[in-house]
């Protein structure tokens, strides 16, 4: 296994990041120090992306590229870093090999909802950004007793949203991913947490998108694009839409590209880089 590391001055970090996530849209690591950004992808040795692109965009505020072999033991010792993460005090998130953490304010650790995750090759354990954020939008809209329909996942790599939602009352639940890796495992979780959940292989890129009254998209901004494309097509089809994969800089773009579709923005949360979106229908009541 190679990991992949480029390092930037803080003020580029966006422009960087915006270029790797096109070419590695599964997602990227992040570490932040005072003067330095790093982002860092994974892969076996030559299935690793080019960087030209990527080169030319950071110009002279490049600081390093650096790519280095990752320990025989890597696939034993990555999970010390996959921790229980608990959302919005209702929803907790953690890998097979962890105990739910008892609740600090003294309620029962069963009255959580908990999703158990065992990521395999997929993307998506809940511990990112992105991911965090569309749980806790979702969790908004369970709250809010809305009528719990279809729910569709695009994107859905170890299936944590798509059981989320099936988990909060989303029914018939299904998720669709490009990889074999991710289909294979948002199937094994699905098993693990008994949740009612289709999942197969879909290139975005290629076919349209499947839609439904709610749909939940962790992607990046160019297939969101795509996304709203569908959606504009089928007029009265999609009621609300929780979106992340989105860069801070991009989430005005991207709230007007879906407006132009016909779903107007109802909540904006920000991390860091990373932004995320709640819109519904404007002709929902």
């Amino acid at each position: 296994m190679i990991r992949l590391a480029v390092r930037c001055n803080p003020e580029l970090a966006e422009r960087v990041l915006a270029e790797l996530v096109e070419l590695v849209p599964g997602g990227v690591e992040e570490e932040r120090g005072r003067t330095y950004v790093e982002y860092a992808i994974y892969g076996e040795p030559g299935e690793m992306p080019t960087l030209p692109t990527l080169t030319a965009a950071a110009g002279d505020g490049l600081v390093e590229i650096e790519t280095s072999e990752v320990p025989d033991d890597w696939g034993d010792r990555w999970r010390d870093f996959h921790r229980p993460i608990e959302i919005g005090d209702r929803l907790v998130v953690r890998p097979s090999w962890e105990r739910t953490p008892e609740p600090a304010d003294g309620r029962r650790a069963g009255a959580l909802v908990e999703v158990v995750i065992d990521p395999g090759q997929a993307f998506g354990t809940g511990s990112h950004a992105t991911t965090q954020m569309c749980l806790e939008l979702l969790l908004g809209l369970a709250d809010e007793d809305r009528s719990h329909g279809p729910l569709v996942d695009l994107g859905t790599g170890s299936g944590v949203l798509a059981i989320a939602g099936a988990k909060l009352g989303w029914q018939p639940v299904s998720g669709f991913d490009h990889e074999v890796a991710a289909v294979e495992a948002a199937r094994g979780n699905a098993a693990i947490n008994d949740a009612a959940l289709e999942v197969r292989r879909l290139n975005l890129r290629d076919e349209g998108p499947p839609l439904a009254s709610t749909v939940v998209a962790n992607l990046t901004a160019r297939l969101l694009e795509t996304v709203a494309g569908a959606i504009g097509r089928s007029p009265g089809t999609v009621d609300q839409l929780v979106c992340s994969g989105l860069l801070q800089a991009e989430a005005d773009d991207i709230a007007s590209t879906f407006e132009a579709a016909g779903l107007e923005e109802r909540k904006r949360l920000v991390d860091g880089d990373w932004a995320a979106l709640r819109l519904e229908a404007t002709t929902a009541p």
